[in-house]
């Protein structure tokens, strides 16, 4: 039975191990899949153990993505510009490929909420590893513009220059968003993770606004909370990204994509 793992530290939390399951009975697919903690500073020996003893696949978690990224022997140009990686595949003559499937996750997620990005107003908030690993994907949809805001303005700009050869981005500090709403609004800081809210006008909100975060839990997010006082269109928290990483990466290893719809509604009811 072909092995698969993901990697991280800490590790017993994730929910990949089901989700995969999950895909694997879906689609018919014979594999095991396990979790695996690596202690700091030993992720290459552990990694170089994992192929040795055959495995063909692995998903990497915090906080070794870029670890990942330094690791495979080649990379696909979505990793590149993520400078981290979440998927590395043997392939057939036993190189080692790494990619990232997070921002493939989230566009997917956000049009099986029936959600637009083509020709709207994006605005994504935070300029740290999690935004840097989904810009890309969601330029590549053509939304009319993406402005990055994030509480250390030169950040937000150092990162929108990275992708202006893929689309009109910018950007800019909190306290410089002006006064004019956005259709679509993602929020890619922790911030929800600690009960705290980024410093957003109010403005940034309308009645015609959807609004995703990134981070997922049993209950809405403070940040989903605070939107929906705002009276906006719809909230939707990142389970759905999760899910949607996950079937990327399974589809790169075994050349089939899983329905993510009832494996996110498995997982719900597990929260």
């Amino acid at each position: 039975m072909d092995q698969y793992a993901v990697v991280g530290n800490p590790i017993a939390h994730s929910k990949s191990p089901q989700i995969h399951q999950l895909f694997a009975q879906q689609t018919k697919q014979e594999i095991n899949y396990e979790k695996l903690l690596v202690p700091l500073g030993e992720f290459n020996q552990h990694l170089n153990s994992f192929f040795q003893r055959g495995g063909k696949g692995l998903n990497v978690t915090v906080p070794f993505k870029e670890d990942a990224f330094e690791f495979a022997d080649a990379l696909s140009e979505r990793a590149q510009l993520a400078g981290a990686v979440n998927t590395l595949v043997v392939k057939g003559d036993g190189a080692i490929w790494g990619d990232t499937t997070d921002g493939v996750g989230l566009v997917a997620d956000i049009y099986r909420l029936g959600w637009q990005i083509k020709s709207k107003r994006v605005l994504v908030l935070g300029a740290g590893g999690a935004v840097r690993g989904v810009l890309q994907p969601l330029l590549v949809e053509k939304p009319e513009k993406i402005i990055i805001a994030n509480r250390t303005a030169s950040k937000a700009v150092n990162l929108s220059e990275i992708f202006k050869p893929y689309g009109t981005i910018c950007g800019c500090g909190f306290e410089n968003l002006k006064n004019k709403p956005f259709d679509l609004i993602i929020n890619g800081t922790s911030a929800s993770l600690s009960g705290e809210l980024p410093p957003l006008p109010d403005a940034v909100f309308s009645s015609d606004s959807y609004v995703y975060d990134m981070v997922y839990g049993s209950e809405p997010t403070s940040f989903m909370e605070w939107a929906d006082r705002q009276g906006v269109a719809e909230t939707s928290d990142g389970l759905g990204m999760l899910v949607g990483q996950a079937a990327e990466s399974f589809r790169l290893w075994r050349g089939v994509s899983p329905d993510i719809q009832p494996v996110i509604e498995q997982i719900r009811i597990q929260m």
